[in-house]
């Protein structure tokens, strides 16, 4: 299958892209971002707040490893982390539904610039301040009857558009 080792994705390029989870409050979610991080070669994982950070058999179980693979980092708040990113040129956008929200399937990543994108807890979302601090926010349409999706499945989905746009379609 040509998996890659630790030591050979390491020093693999990764795509432009720092996942932030703000607040996340199951391990299992964790663990699942760590593997979806993983799989399409993220820069960089930052956990905030009441996230819990590895080593953690519960993160693992999900993780299957890739916490060991990708580059992490904790911040006491999401907001530090974003301050942080921002220093560093990086255009962040908090994944949720606001008003004047962008579309994803109508949201085009430039190459050549960095992103953050920003997960907020499973029941209270993003915190406002870390929304207000963003340069904008994506929003994933539905359909049915429920206008929520699991975080760890949400990320899958948007880290998957920014792979398909800057790597997989390149």
């Amino acid at each position: 299958m040509q998996r890659l080792t630790i030591d050979e994705f390491r020093e693999s390029e990764k795509l432009p892209l720092t996942v932030v989870l703000d607040d996340v409050r199951s391990m299992y979610n964790i663990g699942s971002v760590f593997r979806t991080c993983d799989s399409f070669r993220v820069e960089s994982l930052f956990l905030c707040g009441i996230c819990q950070t590895p080593p953690s058999t519960e993160i693992h179980k999900t993780a299957l490893g890739a916490e060991e693979s990708v580059s992490w980092r904790y911040f006491k708040t999401a907001l530090e982390a974003v301050e942080e990113l921002k220093k560093q040129g990086y255009t962040v956008l908090s994944v949720e539904q606001v008003e004047h929200s962008t579309k994803l399937q109508t949201f085009v990543p430039q190459r050549g610039q960095k992103y953050a994108v920003v997960f907020g807890n499973e029941v209270k979302g993003v915190h406002q301040e870390v929304v207000d601090a963003s340069d904008g926010c994506l929003e994933i349409p539905q359909l049915g009857t429920k206008h929520s999706m699991n975080v760890s499945v949400t990320a899958g989905i948007v880290i998957y558009q920014f792979a398909q746009c800057l790597i997989l379609n390149a």
